[in-house]
């Protein structure tokens, strides 16, 4: 029979000591919930003796939670522990984790104490803890660095007072995962009562090891894994929970395990964490990155074309994530052009695929990424034609005052005429331009996202924008750079209706070749 793998989760605390702020109430409180609706286990919501406000965000969250148990975290001292017992009064269920050094680094360098001090530290931590719930977790802070006997007594003795989750963290993430899983085969193997508790770990992820370390001490008895959303956490990170997730669900014949995470809220409650803590998810992040499921190489893309199982080992959907699009790049071959073509709704003979290849790659090498609008206005429309610039910038004069208010006023070059519009609104820097231009092309589109990126090179900074825009149902994207925010939007937004415009041409062109 499978056995399940408690899910504990410290986005809230280790995570949230890697940002550079900390969280306010109301957004811990936001993240609490969609951890809890994503099926996490355990939620450690904070450490409430290092602050007031943590205190009252672990007491707010433990009010609002109902099916995760609340956790809080403390040292081996008895204010720590009462805090954290008074800061979630209000659960129906919490956990108190104490957590004590054990490696003779430790004990002699940060704590100043001889080995026997820490056992007694610990036992009557846990037995202060016990006071106010059974579920009282010990983490044996640097297991990893710690002599395995010294590790073994120090378990042993906590399980005797009491405790009854261990937790054995890879605190540095030294280990490799051979080593690890000899220390938690050697905690089953050596300590009489380890059958009383369940063996939880804790790893980082400084080798980049701390998804490998987890699943192989799970294969070696742990039943617990902790860890936070999007690996965060301090230096370089901890167990990512969407990655030991998601390969304990893609192996569960090989492991015979299973978790009770709602798998198809990952990608939601990874995307919500990554917007409220204003970190940025690599594009290469497995599982939940941008590229997770995207394909460039021509080689790959018709692999993928034929049966996506040739590239993908999880789909988009199983994460609850939209199906992704082929990217079209000067990698890419003449089955994946032909397949936006295709999705487009064009049939081949209405356009030269070998001319139509040509010229994307033309494109492509030229600016990198091809949309599928691009592709179409290649296909259909003379090559002159296609490099025509229907909207072209005049004089631009944007200023944003103390009180709020954003005047814009842009003159555009329509053509062969000169439209210009004047809008005064307190929406912000770049909704007064997008409002401005709408006014001036009088297309019906939406502003759906906007990205700023700043880069500081050796002489100045510039500012990289990029837009989307949503046109009849149709996403169209701009980019691009300038000295300042206002002209690199300016610039952005033009670039995305003459597109616009290009597409609608397209449309006038077929409409008559249909005729």
């Amino acid at each position: 029979m499978s056995e399940q793998i408690i899910i504990f989760d410290t986005t809230l605390r280790d995570g949230e000591q890697a940002l550079q702020s900390s969280l306010s109430m109301k957004k811990k409180l936001k993240i609490a919930l969609s951890l809890e609706d994503m099926g996490i286990d355990i939620i450690e919501a904070g450490f409430p003796i290092s602050s007031p406000g943590d205190f009252k965000s672990v007491e707010t969250i433990s009010k609002e939670l109902k099916n995760s148990i609340i956790c809080s975290l403390a040292r081996c001292v008895q204010k720590d522990i009462d805090v954290a017992a008074e800061a979630m009064r209000f659960a129906k269920n919490f956990r108190i984790h104490i957590f004590l050094g054990t490696s003779p680094l430790h004990i002699k360098s940060k704590l100043k104490k001889s080995f026997s001090e820490i056992i007694e530290m610990a036992i009557f931590a846990i037995k202060r803890a016990k006071s106010y719930t059974n579920d009282v977790e010990f983490s044996c802070e640097d297991a990893g660095r710690t002599p395995i006997n010294q590790l073994c007594y120090i378990v042993e003795n906590v399980i005797k007072a009491g405790a009854t989750t261990i937790n054995i963290p890879d605190t540095v993430g030294f280990t490799i995962p051979y080593e690890f899983s000899q220390i938690i085969k050697s905690l089953y193997n050596k300590v009489p009562n380890i059958d009383k508790v369940v063996l939880s770990v804790h790893c980082h992820n400084d080798l980049g090891m701390a998804t490998a370390n987890s699943i192989t001490a799970i294969q070696a008895g742990a039943r617990q894994i902790e860890g936070t959303m999007n690996g965060m956490g301090e230096r370089a990170g901890n167990t990512a929970l969407e990655e030991v997730i998601t390969a304990i669900k893609l192996k569960k014949n090989n492991l015979n395990l299973h978790t009770n995470i709602k798998h198809k809220k990952i990608y939601r409650t990874s995307k919500l964490i990554s917007e409220i803590c204003n970190t940025i998810i690599p594009s290469n992040k497995a599982i939940v990155g941008t590229n997770a499921f995207s394909h460039s190489s021509g080689i790959h893309q018709d692999g993928i074309l034929k049966n996506r199982k040739n590239y993908e080992i999880i789909t988009p959907e199983s994460i609850g994530l939209k199906p992704i699009k082929l990217n079209l790049t000067s990698r890419s071959g003449r089955a994946a052009v032909k397949h936006y073509m295709t999705e487009m709704g064009y049939d081949e003979k209405l356009y030269n695929l070998d001319i139509l290849y040509n010229s994307f790659l033309k494109l492509a090498d030229r600016k990198g990424q091809v949309f599928d609008y691009e592709l179409e206005s290649l296909a259909f429309m003379d090559q002159k034609e296609d490099t025509i610039e229907h909207f072209r910038l005049k004089k631009f004069n944007v200023q944003h005052q103390s009180t709020g208010i954003t005047i814009s006023s842009i003159e555009l070059y329509c053509g062969q005429k000169v439209k210009t519009a004047k809008v005064r609104t307190k929406k912000g820097l770049i909704n007064s331009i997008y409002i401005t231009l709408n006014k001036i092309t009088n297309f019906p589109t939406c502003l759906k996202n906007v990205q700023l990126i700043t880069q500081k090179k050796p002489i100045n900074i510039v500012i990289s924008i990029k837009v989307q825009i949503e046109y009849k149902k149709r996403q169209f994207y701009g980019i691009s750079s300038a000295k300042n925010i206002v002209e690199s939007t300016v610039q952005a937004m033009l670039h995305i209706l003459n597109n616009i415009w290009r597409a609608n041409k397209v449309n006038i062109i077929l409409k008559n070749v249909k005729k």
